[in-house]
């Protein structure tokens, strides 16, 4: 005896399971896996730039103009505050020797300060102007700074205090990464372009074109594959090939970023748009592929953020008031957890 076969659905049924099918995966993009666990208001007047995490000291360290905030991330409290900075834009740690580095915008210097007692030890001046972004090479063990209005970058020997020397940039710096093997990679803002450095020889080796971006900010690598994430004012993430810079692909991301992070672990992207107030979650299907999971409500004006690369948690600075000429009201830190 045959196996019957199953009655098939009637022809005006098909439009109607063919929508059932396709409803849950047109509906998944618009979910973000992200959602915000915790608001931690630690108030204080002053704008506020870059964020940087010691994740085993649960300490987060935010540039806050004429200081450096740090959190307990722990506690959600304010440890303490590190004064004497001259528009403060981003901290570089040192875990090993309990350091952090500060560019000092309007110093034209870099403020160093104790991690444990949270004192200003030193100052180290730099010919650039409006030292900005600031990171480690792993490579040589330099610090390095992205400076703004002079179209350059310094290369600083942390240990002795003092900057060896500069490699001039064709264009306005923004945020860099290094690929721990000397090559620098930095957005060109006013450029709306993407620049390789070798720091070996001081020279700028490549420079390749974003379009459709509009101004980009912050930049992510994923060193596996080789894989740059730029994130730019008009709503665009870029993807570059680090090896011979072609466009990958671009994705479209909340508008207004100032930040990017590449989290290996969980193969995803996250851009903070400050605009609208929303992180955007990429997800990495392989180093080709790339598409929107959804875009998660933060809060207008939280444009900048830290992971932790432990329990994935991203940490965000806003403020519900304030904006050019006003002075910034509420400001607080806004974590987003993985679920």
């Amino acid at each position: 005896m045959g196996i019957p076969l199953m009655k098939q659905p009637s022809i005006r049924l098909l439009p109607l399971l063919l929508a059932a099918a396709v409803l849950p995966a047109l509906a998944a993009p618009s979910e973000a896996p992200y959602a915000i666990a915790a608001r931690h208001a630690l108030g204080g007047p002053g704008g506020w730039d870059y964020l940087s995490l010691d994740a085993t000291a649960h300490r987060l360290y935010i540039a806050r103009d004429d200081r450096v905030m740090v959190m307990d991330t722990a506690t959600g409290k304010l440890a303490g505050e590190v004064a004497g900075m001259q528009h403060a834009h981003g901290v570089a740690l040192a875990p090993s020797t309990h350091e952090a580095f500060v560019s000092s915008g309007r110093g034209d210097e870099v403020t160093v300060f104790d991690t444990q007692t949270l004192k200003v030890t030193r100052h180290i001046a730099v010919s650039g102007k409006n030292p900005d972004a600031i990171l480690f090479d792993s490579a040589s063990g330099h610090l390095l700074t992205m400076n703004g209005h002079s179209n350059n970058l310094s290369v600083i020997d942390a240990k002795a205090g003092k900057e060896l020397s500069t490699i001039a940039l064709p264009g306005r710096p923004e945020f860099a990464v290094a690929d721990g093997h000397g090559a620098l990679y930095l957005n060109l803002e006013d450029k709306n372009s993407l620049a390789r450095v070798d720091l070996a020889t001081g020279k700028v080796t490549a420079v390749w074109p974003m379009a459709p971006c509009d101004g980009p900010t912050g930049l992510a690598l994923d060193a596996a594959h080789g894989r740059l994430f730029s994130v730019c004012d008009n709503g665009w993430m870029i993807v570059t090939d680090a090896h011979d810079g072609h466009q990958v692909t671009k994705v479209e991301v909340g508008k207004g970023p100032d930040a990017v992070i590449y989290d290996a672990t969980r193969h995803s992207v996250l851009s903070s748009g400050g605009d609208g107030g929303v992180l955007s979650v990429v997800a990495q299907d392989d180093a080709d592929h790339y598409r929107l999971l959804g875009n998660l409500p933060t809060q207008k004006s939280a444009r900048t953020m830290a992971l932790d690369p432990v329990t994935h948690e991203i940490y965000l600075a806003a403020a519900t008031g304030g904006g050019k000429g006003k002075p910034v009201e509420g400001f607080e830190v806004l974590v987003a957890a993985p679920h």
